[in-house]
């Protein structure tokens, strides 16, 4: 690839599905004899050649790449742990853990020297990919519940975080809904008040991230997304893993959800934030303007 036509680029992956991309991957291989990945890494710079990279990668594939980076990196990047693992659906999980074992260790191992305390036991919960899958909920066990988590918290001189995490990364989604409402009968507040009350640092973060995703996923993702450009200065690995892990799953429900809590387009908030190839991609998986 002598001369690199970025417009181009931009054009055919980010009008195409995964599945289409590996396949232009293996027919460029072909034609070329060479791996398409490997030329755009050695033509392209920066954030634009990051979401390109990444919109090259099947989904499980670019989730253990993201985590991967996040533990081997200079220091944790604990968002990108709590973003990926909070959000995943069991059966996304376990796929995560079968790509990145193709590495050379297991994900849980790498999680585990890198994290401590009660943040890593929360990981290695979900990392599990245990949730009950049930949609049933059991009315006794959600008042249980709710009082539990209400005992181990507000209503105790410290905070029992292991009946959080019992409750909170084991039942299925439903019956996690109906904890959260009869919590509020018992406590008079929203369970987030009460996590942000009683836990500090990297735990409030994964409990508050699981309570969000659990109520509405789209919201996790539109706040994430806010946080990332909002104020001085982008973060811009939180813009991109979001922009191209989304992209195919909910992302106009992701710019609804944005648009509501925000009363602003995610789209005019890319355009103020980035520019360029990196800004003209984005708004392209976005959807462009609508």
């Amino acid at each position: 690839m002598q001369c690199t036509n970025e417009a181009t680029i931009i054009e055919i992956l980010a009008h195409r599905t995964i599945a289409q991309r590996q396949k232009i991957k293996e027919a460029y291989k072909q034609s070329v004899g060479k791996e398409l990945v490997d030329n755009l890494k050695s033509e392209l710079t920066g954030n634009f050649e990051k979401v390109v990279v990444g919109l090259m990668m099947p989904a499980p594939v670019y989730d253990a790449y993201e985590l991967r980076n996040a533990i081997k990196g200079a220091g944790t990047d604990e968002a990108c742990l709590i973003d990926i693992l909070a959000s995943r659906s069991n059966a996304e999980m376990k796929e995560i853990i079968a790509t990145y074992k193709k590495g050379t260790d297991s994900l849980e191992d790498d999680v585990c020297g890198d994290t401590s305390g009660m943040f890593q036991r929360v990981l290695v919960s979900l990392l599990t990919a245990g949730r009950d899958q049930s949609t049933k909920v059991d009315e006794a066990q959600a008042v249980q519940d709710a009082k539990d988590i209400y005992e181990a918290g507000e209503a105790r001189w410290g905070t029992d975080e292991v009946k959080f995490l019992t409750v909170l990364c084991v039942r299925n989604r439903n019956h996690l809904l109906r904890v959260f409402q009869e919590y509020q009968k018992i406590s008079g507040r929203d369970i987030e008040d009460s996590i942000k009350r009683e836990m500090s640092g990297c735990l409030e973060d994964v409990f508050l991230a699981i309570v969000q995703c659990l109520k509405n996923k789209p919201a996790f993702f539109a706040e994430r997304l806010y946080k990332s450009m909002k104020g001085l200065g982008t973060t811009d690995s939180v813009l991109i893993r979001i922009m191209v892990a989304r992209a195919e799953i909910d992302m106009l429900d992701i710019k609804a959800e944005f648009l509501k809590m925000y009363g602003k387009t995610l789209e005019s908030f890319i355009k103020g934030d980035t520019s360029g190839d990196y800004r003209k991609i984005l708004l392209e998986l976005c959807g462009g303007e609508k």
